[in-house]
């Protein structure tokens, strides 16, 4: 299992494909703020409402600061299929390879209706201007995470 983030850490810079397959990288977001969050799978009823709720409150996010990315397991054309069906404004990336998921402690076990798996587990990492890990957050709820955290960010 990789090794869990921590506040003060250096985030993992990435380059991975977007839904309409160019490559989005987080060091292209110095300067700003990023919200990077980490869900198992498109198109599924909790990741769904997670990406809906962080597309809804994107306005206000960008308004103080902050860009949002999205990183799933999947392949492009399934992270279109999911932008289009639930019209979402958020920048989704797909890391099939799970290497970046893996690189911020986002992938391996974990418990599942009781029993322990090995998956994309829930989470949330909130990188600074300069590239550093101001939050980051493991094990998060699909449902009142984006609020929890417009909260404790306090925008």
């Amino acid at each position: 299992m990789s090794e869990r983030l921590q506040t003060g850490d250096t985030a993992p810079d990435f380059t991975l494909p977007d839904a309409d397959g160019n490559d989005v990288s987080l060091s292209a977001h110095r300067g700003r703020k990023v919200i990077v969050y980490f869900y198992p799978a498109a198109l599924t009823p909790g990741c769904t409402k997670q990406a809906c709720d962080f597309t809804d409150n994107l306005q206000l996010l960008a308004d103080a600061g902050y860009d949002v990315i999205g990183v799933s397991p999947d392949k492009p054309e399934k992270l279109a299929k999911f932008r289009e069906k639930e019209d979402l404004k958020v920048t989704l990336v797909g890391d099939p390879s799970k290497e970046v998921l893996t690189a911020y402690g986002a992938f391996g076990e974990k418990k599942l209706y009781g029993k322990t798996v090995t998956g994309v587990i829930r989470s949330t990492v909130v990188v600074d201007e300069e590239g550093k890990v101001e939050r980051a957050l493991y094990n998060v709820k699909a449902t009142g995470h984006v609020a929890k955290i417009i909260k404790d960010l306090g925008v």
